[in-house]
């Protein structure tokens, strides 16, 4: 089947490719994945961002995708529009995204910039009793931080999500990751990123707490450690 037109914005540039993957529900135009294209251009640094099928200007309805589509997705970016290595800037959800896209590119991943990262929260991100709705009727809508519209997750989408965990064991990537997360973060515990951290086969590995950062982590002191944390990787000599 036809997966729906996808939505980017490709700036060339030297590589690796910076690659932006938004949060669940969100699109390409946040204040995140605008100040790294900003940044991107400014430095003659090559940079993609995207709309997942169902979000923002692609095509498709939102409750028709999966995790699994929308890591589709983001692999059909790095085969179709970009070409050689690339760092995966993955916010909240998009943080998931990032690593099932480093387990299955992994000589295109040079590295891993993780914002909020919220990998596995189909597992440990419902309560029992919306575990229950969304087995028996499909739909699970909830009231959302950051909009007037519901939240709404599909049956679908929570399945995938349980068919693609990634913290069950050691993530075998090698290359160099960089995980920011606030500790004031009301939908990703903070000591989830240290978990992360050590299930990461890499050693070079940093985790950057923000004592006060909240889970957006949007504020310009945020977007300045951000973007700190995606030219230190931009700039890392590989050794694989």
């Amino acid at each position: 089947m036809t997966r729906p037109k996808l939505a980017y914005r490709h700036t060339p540039g030297t590589g690796p490719t910076i690659v932006f993957l938004c949060g669940y529900a969100s699109d390409m135009q946040g204040s995140k994945a605008l100040a790294i294209e900003a940044w991107a251009q400014a430095n003659g640094r090559a940079f993609l961002r995207f709309d997942y099928a169902g979000c923002g200007e692609s095509e498709g309805a939102f409750e028709d995708q999966t995790l699994a589509d929308w890591r589709d997705d983001a692999l059909r970016m790095l085969d179709e529009v970009v070409a050689g290595p690339v760092v995966l800037v993955g916010s909240s959800m998009g943080g998931w995204i990032m690593l099932l896209v480093a387990l299955a590119r992994p000589e295109r991943v040079q590295g891993l910039v993780g914002i909020a990262a919220a990998p596995d929260f189909t597992d440990w991100g419902f309560s029992d009793a919306q575990k229950r709705t969304l087995r028996e009727t499909g739909r699970l809508e909830e009231p959302s931080l950051y909009s007037d519209e519901p939240t709404v997750t599909t049956r679908g989408f929570w399945e995938a999500g349980e068919a693609n965990l990634v913290m069950t064991s050691p993530i075998p990537f090698d290359g160099p990751v960089r995980l920011l997360q606030g500790q004031r973060d009301a939908e990703v515990p903070w000591e989830r990123a240290a978990m992360l951290a050590e299930l990461i086969r890499s050693d070079a590995v940093q985790t950057l707490l923000v004592k006060d950062g909240d889970h957006r982590l949007s504020r310009d002191a945020d977007i300045a450690l951000i973007l700190r944390a995606v030219e230190d990787i931009a700039c890392f000599s590989p050794s694989f």
